[in-house]
């Protein structure tokens, strides 16, 4: 499993999601008006991105139960 490319790729949107999220929680935590703006920003990449991955776990869980390599 650690060699397939794909289950690779759908890892790595894993973490990318994790740190928008820890990147988002820490602007919050700064508590200005304009970082209030900047975190909602950030977090509605991680939406984007938390969408993406879930894409691509789905589409592994698809490809390998129709017997792909």
């Amino acid at each position: 499993m650690a060699n397939d490319p794909l289950f690779i790729i759908a890892m790595i949107g894993c973490l990318v999601v994790a740190g928008i999220l820890i990147w988002g929680i820490g602007t919050f935590s700064v508590g200005s008006d304009d970082n209030g703006k900047k975190s909602n920003k950030i977090m509605q990449y991680r939406i984007i991105a938390q969408f993406v991955a879930v894409v691509l776990i789905v589409g592994y869980v698809w490809l390998r139960q129709r017997g792909g390599n």
